[in-house]
C-alpha cells in the first residue's frame, strides 16, 4: 500500500501507478457532479466550459448559500456541506466521461460497475471511495467554490471546487483490473460458505 499525495489535474502516469488500496489526498481543483448534470452533458446534448482533462469529480448535490459574490466567494455560494452521494446510479456515464471530457479519477460511494471497471481499465482511471457520513468532514477539505456551470439544474450544478487535502481516499478500483468490492463480496461469500458448513446447513 502506497500513500500519494497529488496536484491536480494529473497525468495518466500518475494514475496508473495508483493500486487498489493506495491511499490518495487531492490538492487543487475537484468537481462535482451529479445525475442530472450527467443526464443534461451526455443525454440532452449540452457542454460545459470547463476542462475536465486529467481531473477528479465527485458524486454529490453539495448544499450551498447563496451569497454576494467577492475575492472570498467567486462563484457567489458558500460550501454547507458538501457531501458524497451513492455512485452507482451514475454507472454508464463513467466511460464518456472519460472518452470525451479527460476525466481520470471518479469519486463516491459504494462503488461502480463492470463497465466502469472496464473504462478505468482501458482509458487509465481510477475510483476513490468515500464512507457514508463524512460530508461535515469533506466539507472541511474544501476552501472555496470557485465557480459553477450549468447552474440551472442547482443544486445538481457543475461545480468547481478548490480543494486543499481532500483525503486520504482509499482507491477501490484501479486501472489494472482491481476491485476491492469484488474483493470484499468474494471474501463474505467464502467466510458465509464456511459458517453454514460449520452448522450443517446446506447452502
Amino acid at each position: 500500500m502506497a500513500n500519494y499525495d497529488f496536484n491536480m489535474p494529473v497525468t495518466d502516469e500518475q494514475v496508473r501507478m495508483l493500486k487498489v488500496n493506495d491511499t490518495v489526498t487531492l490538492n487543487g481543483t475537484l468537481y462535482g457532479i451529479r445525475d442530472a448534470t450527467l443526464i443534461h452533458m451526455f443525454d440532452r446534448g449540452r457542454k460545459t466550459r470547463f476542462d475536465l482533462k486529467g481531473h477528479a469529480v465527485i458524486h454529490t448535490a453539495p448544499n450551498v448559500k447563496k451569497v454576494a459574490k467577492s475575492a472570498g466567494f467567486p462563484a457567489g455560494y458558500a460550501p454547507v456541506c458538501i457531501g458524497t452521494t451513492t455512485s452507482a446510479r451514475m454507472e454508464r456515464f463513467t466511460q464518456p466521461l472519460m472518452e470525451q471530457y479527460g476525466v481520470r479519477i471518479v469519486i463516491g460511494k459504494g462503488g461502480l460497475f463492470a463497465a466502469s471497471e472496464a473504462a478505468f481499465k482501458d482509458l487509465g482511471g481510477v475510483y476513490l471511495a468515500i464512507i457514508g457520513g463524512a460530508a461535515a468532514l469533506e466539507t472541511t477539505w474544501i476552501e472555496q467554490i470557485e465557480d459553477v456551470d450549468l447552474d440551472d439544474l442547482n443544486p445538481e450544478s457543475l461545480w468547481k471546487f478548490r480543494v486543499k487535502g481532500f483525503g486520504p481516499l482509499l482507491v477501490a478500483m484501479d486501472s489494472h483490473g482491481g476491485n476491492l468490492y469484488t474483493k470484499v463480496n468474494e471474501s463474505a461469500r467464502d467466510k458465509r460458505a464456511g459458517v453454514l458448513a460449520a452448522l450443517g446447513v446446506k447452502s
